[in-house]
Formats: structure tokens, C-alpha cells, sequence
């Protein structure tokens, strides 16, 4: 028998203990339950296949019959697997990982770019490399060497880059698949993305002319930039289809960057004869061009219209809020990084695989009726 007082001292000892013991079993649950990872043995036992089939259908192998990838893919979300990238680049010939050069001065385009495509890569279980090549210098010594330590399935190339016969050349030797953005010129070397640039200058002067303005300016842009003919030639296609001049002093060189569109606006409204409305072929120069109207005060739209090129964020923060052809860069981005993944070839002689994605007008107030 238990003294007095020592019989509660004992049951709550014993509470204790088996408290203690309960803690420690479930401890050691939590940890087993941590430890035992699900692993692709465990996705082929669900699915009732072998782990070469869901290797197939991870790696997104053709000739797997549609019942069995849907059964692996739904042992796959049921059992929360998540593939080690590194497992699967060492298994298999795939790394998991595109990549995207680029050489732009406009932070709008390349945040653009960069959202498409990792947004595709995500989808699929890929990462995404950004990698900035300066093409005013050496190009082989920086391209030369990512190639050497990178083991990248494709790279994604933006303008000017996609047009660069030395970046091209070294992804050629290498063997490492590409997918250019808007080329210039050259289209039938590799896959491409891209929309028609000399249609939509075309419509954004058509909408100048339909507000009334005879009398435009133009921004060209970065001129070893593809697209920056395209959209110089769909302006003057428009103006001479209108039966108005192409003004040589209406003309102005840019770079796509704000500075250079501030600069050429300086040089359009600096004197006495300036046009009623300017469009600038990206938006980084028509948010140049609004800088300059704004320092004149000059009344934006109803003494100086602008338009731009591209919708980046800059378009809509800005006021008045610019007109502007909506590009399709993220979308234009998230094709070539699906071109990639889903392993994109041609045969020689065969035209590439491509597409060309729509764009849109966009009208803001930055432009109106013309003055008078």
C-alpha cells in the first residue's frame, strides 16, 4: 500500500511517464513520417507501372499511351512527388534548365521576357538561367565560357542577340538547342517567336492619321534591333498609303533607351515648326519624348500626341497614360521556352518551326485629335 500523500505522488508519476512515453513516440513518428521522402519507386507502385514508364512521363517522352500518363500523373499529385532536378539531369540527358541572353537596354522588355518564361519553365519543372551578354564588347569570351560551365536543354534569345552571328556560331558548335525572338534576318536558321511589327506600326500611324495628324514624327529604334526596321518601314508604309510626306527631319534616330528618346524629342519639338504627334518605336522613348513635352508644357494630347511601342509597366504609370502597341513579350517568351522543352528540331532544308503571336493597339490618352 501507498502511504497518504504518496498515492498522488505516484499516479501523477506514473501520468508522467507515460506522458513522456507518448511524446516520444510521437516524436519519433513526426520523424519517420519526415525521413521517408516519396520517392519515383513510390509513384511506380501507385500507378501500377515501372519506374522507367514514369521516368517517361516526368520527362515528357513521347509514345506513352494516354491512360498510363494520366494514372502516373495522378500518383504524382496524390502522393505531393516533387523530382530532384539534379537526379534528373544526371539520369537522363535533360538538365532541367533554359536559358535567356539578352542585350536590351529597356528594363521593361527584359522583366517581360523573364516573366513568360519562367512562368513555362515552372509548369514543367524547369529553372530558368538569365544571363546578360554586353554586345558592344568581346562577345565570344563571355558566351564561350557560360557554354563550357552551363549544362543548359535550350537558351531563349532576345533582340539583339538573336540577330548576333557570334552568339549564334557558339550555340551551333556546342550543340545547344535555340530559340530566337524576334530575328531580324536569317529566319530559316533556327526556331523563332515573334509578331509582325511592321503591321502594328502600320496601325498605330493609321490611328495617328485617323485623329487627324499630317504632320508625325518618328523615333527609330536600337538599329541592330530586328524589329526596328520593321517598325520604321510600317510607319512610312502608312504616311505614303495616306498620301502624306515622309518628312526626313521628322525622322529620328533612337536606341530604345529613355535618354535616347529625350533627346531625339528635343531635337523634333526644338523649333518653332514641330509636328503634332510623335511615335516613338518603343515605350522607354516615348516616356523621353513626355519628358520633353512636359518640361515645354505643352499640353499632352491636345497640343503634342505621343505613342509608343511594347506596354511595359512604364505605359500605364505614367500620365497621361500612354497609347501604345500591346507586344505580346511575355507570351512571345513562354512559346520559345515551350519550343525548347518539348525538344524543338528541324530537319536541314526544312523551314524552322515558328510562331507568330498577335499584338494589339492599345489607346490611352497621350493621344487626340490633332490641333486646329
Amino acid at each position: 500500500m501507498l502511504a497518504e500523500g504518496e498515492g498522488h505522488k505516484g499516479i501523477a508519476m506514473t501520468a508522467l511517464s507515460w506522458l513522456s512515453t507518448r511524446q516520444t513516440e510521437r516524436i519519433g513518428a513526426v520523424g519517420t513520417e519526415l525521413s521517408a521522402k516519396i520517392t519515383i519507386h513510390d509513384v511506380a507502385r501507385e500507378s501500377g507501372v515501372s519506374i522507367k514508364t514514369v521516368s517517361r512521363v516526368l520527362n515528357r517522352e513521347p509514345n506513352v499511351k494516354a491512360d498510363t500518363r494520366d494514372r502516373v500523373q495522378a500518383a504524382v499529385a496524390a502522393l505531393n512527388y516533387r523530382p530532384n532536378i539534379s537526379a534528373r539531369s544526371l539520369a537522363g540527358a535533360k538538365a532541367y534548365l533554359i536559358g535567356v541572353f539578352f542585350d536590351n537596354p529597356s528594363p521593361g522588355y527584359v522583366t517581360d521576357v523573364q516573366l513568360g518564361a519562367i512562368s513555362r519553365c515552372r509548369q514543367e519543372g524547369y529553372h530558368l538561367i538569365v544571363e546578360p551578354i554586353d554586345s558592344t564588347s568581346d562577345v565570344e569570351d563571355q558566351v564561350a565560357p557560360m557554354l563550357a560551365t552551363l549544362r543548359m536543354d535550350g537558351v531563349i534569345l532576345t533582340p539583339p542577340l538573336s540577330d548576333h552571328p557570334v552568339v549564334l556560331d557558339a550555340l551551333e558548335r556546342e550543340g545547344v538547342a535555340y530559340v530566337r525572338i524576334a530575328p531580324g534576318d536569317d529566319v530559316e536558321r533556327a526556331p523563332w517567336v515573334s509578331m509582325d511589327d511592321r503591321e502594328a506600326a502600320y496601325e498605330m500611324t493609321n490611328h495617328l492619321i485617323g485623329l487627324g495628324h499630317r504632320d508625325i514624327g518618328f523615333i527609330i529604334g536600337h538599329p541592330d534591333h530586328g524589329a526596328s526596321a520593321r517598325r520604321h518601314q510600317g510607319f512610312v508604309d502608312a504616311m505614303r498609303d495616306a498620301d502624306l510626306p515622309v518628312r526626313q527631319d521628322r525622322v529620328e534616330q533612337g536606341w530604345f533607351s529613355f535618354r535616347s528618346g529625350f533627346e531625339a524629342a528635343e531635337r523634333l519639338l526644338g523649333g518653332a515648326d514641330r509636328p503634332t504627334a510623335i511615335f516613338a518605336s518603343n515605350d522607354d522613348m516615348a516616356l523621353g519624348v513626355m519628358a520633353v513635352a512636359n518640361r515645354m508644357r505643352l499640353d499632352v494630347p491636345a497640343q503634342l500626341s505621343i505613342a509608343g511601342f511594347d506596354d511595359t509597366p512604364g505605359a500605364r504609370i505614367t500620365w497621361p497614360q500612354l497609347t501604345t502597341v500591346r507586344q505580346p513579350i511575355a507570351a512571345m517568351a513562354a512559346a520559345a521556352a515551350d519550343m525548347l522543352m518539348s525538344g524543338v528540331q528541324h530537319e536541314e532544308g526544312d523551314p524552322p518551326p515558328s510562331r507568330l503571336l498577335d499584338f494589339e493597339l492599345v489607346v490611352r490618352e497621350s493621344t487626340g485629335k490633332a490641333p486646329g
